[in-house]
């Protein structure tokens, strides 16, 4: 069993900058595929970014590319997701998520993910 725990959330002025962290415990990261994802008040959850469990290739959603950059330090069991020139349309409760898949490509259904974590608001004001 993998344990997921998002931090890093807040509220921040458009344009600005977070650093969202997901800390796994019960089991080591290094062998997962991971992901983040968002929902949106109303709206469904959506994928936003990806990484495969060494760390060499990334996947992320058109909305998100060249402002979101995801990495990972597996020595440390956590995941990142670097948030910059953030936009009112980012507000969301955001999601990390674990895929024992070595799937190629990465997987940007989240189907495929079998541990989330509990989720960190992100909220973007104008």
């Amino acid at each position: 069993q993998v344990r997921l725990v998002e931090s890093g959330g807040g509220l921040v002025q458009a344009g600005g900058s977070l650093r969202l962290s997901c800390a796994a415990s019960g089991r080591t990261l290094s062998s997962y595929a991971m992901g983040w994802f968002r929902q949106a008040p109303g709206k469904e959850r959506e994928f936003v970014a990806a990484i495969k469990w060494s760390g060499t290739s990334t996947a992320y959603a058109d909305s998100v590319k060249g402002r979101f950059t995801i990495s990972r330090v597996n020595a440390e069991n956590t995941v990142y997701l670097q948030m910059n020139s953030l936009k009112p349309e980012d507000t969301a409760v955001y999601f990390c998520a674990a895929d024992r898949g070595r799937r190629s490509p990465l997987s940007r259904g989240e189907n495929e993910y079998e541990y989330w974590g509990q989720g960190t608001q992100v909220t973007v004001s104008s």
